[in-house]
């Protein structure tokens, strides 16, 4: 089934909740129970990296990206082992939503962060905020506001195996890159302002720009 038909029936099931609408006027649907997203978050992640190892190594690079803001490892590891669970057949359906979803299942940890994915900036919404929960404020762990781009293969006019064989700075240097990373960071900048007229200087806040294209290759920028 496709997206409208999956997103209709958790609604019916009351797993989803109406969360207003976009700026075109579509409607917008929500996870309501934080308990239940984690649940959610937890499962995906279970599913897409059914090793135990895998699980280990991955919760390690994650933890040095709070500290450090070092994405690269945690890109590597999607492209080398997470995205392969991924077949011809999931690159109908592949949007920016799937590869946030991918980086929401590796980054989760709300004991850390108060984590929250489509943040309402005045009827923007960022893709996903990770803000260090005011008890763990004094600690080296950053806040994080991370905008999600994604390519088709066919936009950047390259087959899936002349993209593996680019450099990240080849990759970075392509025009339709270079746009997304752009447009991504007019966005962040604009959200660290509202969230800076919310939380003040009390965050160490980095801005990710991430931009994949197709399930092949992953770059990344702070801003």
């Amino acid at each position: 089934k496709d997206s409208t038909f999956i997103i209709s029936l958790l609604y019916y099931l009351g797993i989803l909740t109406l969360n207003g609408e976009t700026e075109i006027g579509e409607l917008r649907f929500c996870i309501p129970n934080l308990v239940v997203r984690k649940l959610y978050v937890q499962r995906i992640f279970e599913m897409f990296l059914p090793i135990d190892s895998e699980r280990a190594e991955i919760r390690q690079f994650a933890k040095h990206f709070y500290q450090t803001g070092d994405l690269q490892p945690v890109c590597d590891f999607m492209e080398q082992r997470y995205f392969k669970v991924f077949d011809n057949r999931d690159y109908v359906l592949a949007d920016e939503l799937m590869i946030k979803t991918a980086f929401l299942t590796v980054l989760f940890d709300d004991v850390f962060y108060i984590m929250d994915s489509e943040t309402e900036f005045e009827r923007r919404y960022a893709d996903l905020t990770m803000i260090v929960r005011p008890e763990r404020r004094q600690t080296p762990l950053n806040s994080f506001v991370i905008e999600f781009k994604y390519l088709k293969l066919s936009d950047v006019k390259l087959s899936g195996e002349q993209v593996r064989q680019l450099t990240v700075s080849e990759l970075k240097a392509l025009a339709v890159v270079k746009q997304k990373l752009t447009e991504s960071e007019n966005q962040l900048r604009d959200y660290q302002t509202r969230l800076k007229s919310k939380y003040g200087d009390v965050l160490q806040l980095q801005l990710i720009s991430v931009v994949a294209v197709g399930f092949e290759r992953v770059v990344w920028q702070k801003v």
